[in-house]
């Protein structure tokens, strides 16, 4: 397929993977595991054409963060759907209600059909393949809608699914927002995106009109929080790597960082160190990343240029150079206590630069989180385990680390999913296998049964009967 795919191409496409499901409503393991085992392949052999092609969008991404933030991720949840999806995919005994022994019961995980994921640019392969997987493990057909911001992994990663996979298994749309659009109206059964929460809206309209089921995950203002007493060098590590990681392009990269007032000096000054320890080189650094294209770097411009003319403080963390627009490098900057007002503290970022909102009382941190939309993710510093409790307990967030920054999504054992404004439903795992999947509940009636005793005409036995069940 090439990046001019018509709608009506990809009507075909759908056409064809949803008579294949119907061919084929419930493969079995081993035909499951065929494909996940071709995919696994696909990954492994092409690793270094992957790379090439991801720091070709993005003008200059470390190989090493492709490995770290996708391949491996990649290949960690294929061995772990291997290893698992054969009893995922088993039917699970349900209790059963006294009153209706001894029949049986049972939840039957069903392939739902064909499955659509929608990918952002900022980790194409990550957030193409971990849905995919686990679709593919729920027994479904899928159409993966790659971004047009990452044209030569596009290109790439189609070729090579059309090598590995039969076009009814599972297909490749590429195409800008046109296509997007007509993806989104398709009446699959299920639609998985990740982008952002303006675009969101758009897809759940899109979708309603087929009452097609989705997940959305759209990111939002993760904030992390310093509370008093914590170590400092360590916050400020775990913090830094989290924001300069893909140059800030994580949708659950710190946002923001709340922290006590009189630790702000102290902390400016430990970034410093910090950001320098990890990129000795600064702005020229190849292990720092690009910003993916002139719009987005136009966009973190913009935002700096703004707090720059409301007189915001700016602290930037690399020595020299803080800016390359012919490259569309940015250096990491902070943004010391800005107005509520600017566009860096209503829009999510998605970049190298990092407010420091400075606080006075733990109350104010709860208050400052609450009151804003519900984010994708909570980063809380605190060596008071009863006091992270309290404000884990006190505020919304699709997931947490604590301690740390952007490991909770790591782990394939827990679901990973925003709420509210941040997105709905939860994937990664055996959420992402529950999520493809229709868990049809199944009841089997035994022959000896004493619902006739319910039947009408109702008799005074009936009556009786009732009260007794009322009461027990």
């Amino acid at each position: 397929m090439t990046p001019t795919d018509s709608p009506l191409q990809m009507q075909s496409l759908f056409e064809a993977q949803r008579a294949a499901y119907a061919r084929e409503p419930f493969p079995d393991w081993a035909t499951r595991r065929d494909r996940l085992r071709r995919l696994q392949r696909m990954l492994t052999d092409n690793q270094s054409a992957i790379e090439q092609a991801i720091d070709a969008d993005f003008g200059g991404r470390p190989a090493i963060e492709t490995q770290l933030l996708e391949l491996f991720p990649s290949l960690d949840e294929l061995k772990s759907v291997l290893r698992h999806g054969r009893n995922w995919m088993k039917p699970r005994r349900a209790a059963i209600s006294k009153w209706f022994l001894p029949a049986t019961g049972q939840v039957v995980p069903q392939p739902l059909g064909v499955v659509g994921i929608i990918v952002p640019w900022n980790y194409p392969l990550f957030l193409a393949v971990g849905p995919l997987v686990t679709a593919i493990a729920a027994g479904n057909r899928t159409l993966v809608k790659l971004s047009e911001y990452t044209p030569a992994f596009g290109e790439l990663f189609s070729r090579l699914c059309a090598q590995h996979f039969a076009a009814d298994e599972v297909a490749v749309v590429l195409g800008g927002p046109d296509v997007a659009a007509a993806f989104s109206a398709l009446p699959l059964d299920h639609l998985l995106f990740t982008g952002s929460t303006t675009v969101g809206r758009k897809v759940m309209a899109a979708a309603a009109a087929n009452l097609t089921p989705v997940t959305l995950e759209l990111g939002g203002k993760s904030p992390a929080v310093i509370a008093p007493g914590y170590s400092l060098p360590h916050a400020v590590r775990r913090i830094l790597v989290g924001k300069l990681i893909n140059a800030g392009q994580t949708c659950i990269a710190p946002d923001y960082l709340l922290l006590p007032r009189a630790q702000l000096e102290p902390f400016i000054a430990t970034a410093r160190r910090v950001a320098k320890r990890m990129h000795p080189a600064g702005l020229a650094d190849r292990d720092f990343c690009s910003v993916i294209d002139s719009r987005q770097y136009t966009r973190l411009t913009g935002y700096l240029q703004q707090a720059q003319k409301r007189g915001s403080r700016i602290e930037p963390l690399f020595d020299g150079r803080q800016r390359d627009d012919a490259a569309h490098r940015l250096a990491p900057q902070l943004i010391i206590d800005p107005a509520a007002d600017l566009d860096l503290m209503r829009d999510e970022i998605f970049g190298p630069l990092l407010p420091l909102v400075p606080y006075d009382a733990i109350d104010d941190v709860i208050a400052f989180i609450a009151e804003r939309p519900r984010p994708l993710a909570l980063y809380w510093f605190d060596h008071d385990r009863s006091r992270s409790d309290a404000a884990l307990r006190a505020t919304h967030a699709g997931g947490v680390s604590v301690n740390d920054v952007l490991m909770h999504i790591a782990q394939d054992s827990m679901p990973f999913g925003g709420v509210g404004p941040s997105g709905m439903g939860h994937h990664r795992g055996r959420w992402g296998f529950n999520t493809f999947s229709k868990l049809k509940p199944v009841f089997h009636q035994s022959r000896i049964n004493a619902l006739g005793l319910f039947e009408p005409p109702y008799r005074p036995l009936a009556k009786k009967m009732l009260q007794i069940m009322k009461r027990y």
